[in-house]
């Protein structure tokens, strides 16, 4: 199974998806890679890219997954 995940976010919760993550055990590392369009990559690994899908699809704002790679 892949362990990046691309998703696409309200630029305006990018710190808090981080630190969501983040307080998570650090399942995975969230990196920004267009600010203006909240596009981001959550690297994780295999162990932990269930969970992260479990967080990223039960998040308080909504959260696009784009790819899965």
């Amino acid at each position: 199974m892949s362990s990046n995940i691309m998703a696409q976010v309200d630029p305006a919760h990018i710190d808090m998806l981080t630190r969501l993550i983040e307080a998570f055990d650090h399942l995975g590392i969230v990196s920004t890679l267009d600010r203006n369009q909240g596009l981001v990559v959550i690297r994780g690994t295999e162990d932990t890219v269930v969970d992260l899908l479990e967080i990223l699809n039960n998040l308080p704002f909504p959260l696009t997954i784009l790819t899965q790679e």
